[in-house]
């Protein structure tokens, strides 16, 4: 069940003394288990790792022509000096991208270098990247390994861990998708060092999500070291991504598909999804996730599950690393109510809402009405 304070996971943390230490988790699975390495430097040092977890003739390399230009030099060299055969497939950068159409253009060039089931793919970059190749890597040839090598916060602390892969199309977010698990995720601190500011913030929206949903005494923890962290302290910052990635592995650990506890994940992400897509993406995926877990806060509050006290402190969290926590006022509030009904977490039709009974205990409201909808989307107007 969701808690507050201390976790088995969480405290103490360990690197704090030794940036340079090497953290390994496993996700262990019914059907399989999958380790999660963090590690600075670990992008020049996975090659071997990769080719001892996800055995293949030769790797596609998916990244997009951003991250490209910043890390597949760097990944490849690796990949050659230990005697493996990789090929980049860069695509253009962007939540735009992912679609189905960005698919079957790399499919078709997989199959055109001669890509079959003997082969792998590494995802090199952030959410899009890697939620496109572990799409692509479930349905080409019926199914090919890939492996997860983040490059952004989001995706380090969040998307690259726990196999929920997937594309959008015009009605929805990731409304076309598998449940994929990669062979590994190996993660590399030292790649947020590139980072747009916004983009760091965006990953952060999704590091403060953990301790709001599962554990009050990591997000106490970052409210103190909240300078270090944006400033990207090493030891913080690396404490925080590996906290992260235990309160993810934990939880999908005991629910692999989506049935119960992992749900709680979603937190923010309901009303989230909503505004991102209404903005035409404009507003990035942290950003809309940040204004949802203020207006679930918000929600919790109304339904007298969360205090004032509680609410207040979140959104000072949320301000204090620079979050946005209101709907913009230009976007339109119909468009927003569509993207609402049309959201795979639906049950019925009717929006399901993580809300908070106190910060660290999470649960699930599938009862959320139109009169608290629009008083939600009533804020900013």
């Amino acid at each position: 069940m969701p808690r507050s304070g201390a976790s088995l996971f969480l405290l103490p943390w360990k690197f704090s003394e030794n940036v340079n230490e090497m953290a390994e988790l496993k996700v262990q699975l019914a059907s399989d288990a999958y380790p999660i390495e963090i590690n600075h430097g670990c992008l020049r040092d996975c090659a071997e790792k990769i080719a001892l977890l996800c055995p293949a003739a030769k790797y596609a390399v998916i990244t997009d022509s951003t991250v490209a230009k910043l890390y597949a030099s760097r990944l490849l060299a690796a990949l050659d000096q230990a005697g493996l055969t990789a090929h980049m497939f860069p695509i253009q950068p962007g939540e735009t991208r992912k679609n189905l159409a960005t698919i079957g253009a790399l499919a078709e060039r997989l199959a055109l270098a001669g890509f079959d089931r003997h082969d792998a793919l590494i995802a090199l970059g952030g959410g899009v990247v890697g939620d496109i190749t572990g799409f692509l890597a479930s349905i080409y040839m019926r199914g090919i390994p890939f492996v997860q090598v983040p490059t952004t916060l989001l995706a380090q602390v969040d998307s690259s861990i726990g196999g929920k892969t997937g594309v959008d199309i015009e009605a929805g977010k990731n409304l076309i998708g598998t449940f994929n698990q990669p062979k590994a995720v190996f993660i590399d601190p030292t790649t947020l060092q590139s980072l747009p500011t916004e983009e760091m913030q965006s990953g952060l929206a999704e590091v403060l999500k953990y301790g709001l949903i599962r554990d009050s005494v990591f997000f106490d923890y970052l409210i103190a070291r909240r300078e270090d962290i944006i400033h990207q302290d090493a030891a913080a910052l690396t404490d925080s991504i590996a906290a992260c990635c235990r309160i993810k592995a934990e939880v999908v650990m005991a629910d692999e598909r989506e049935g119960d506890l992992r749900r709680i994940l979603n937190f923010g992400h309901t009303l989230g999804h909503a505004v991102e897509i209404a903005s035409r993406y404009s507003l990035s995926h942290g950003f809309a996730v940040s204004i949802g877990m203020m207006a679930a806060a918000r929600l919790s509050e109304h339904r007298r599950l969360l205090s004032a006290a509680e609410r207040e402190k979140i959104h000072e969290a949320l301000t204090a690393y620079q979050l946005p926590t209101e709907i913009p006022a230009e976007l339109d509030r119909d468009r927003i109510r569509f993207y609402l009904k049309t959201d795979k977490k639906n049950v019925g039709g009717q929006p399901v809402f993580v809300l908070l009974r106190g910060i660290g205990q999470a649960e699930m409201h599938a009862d959320v009405g139109e009169e608290e909808i629009s008083a939600l989307l009533a804020r900013s107007k």
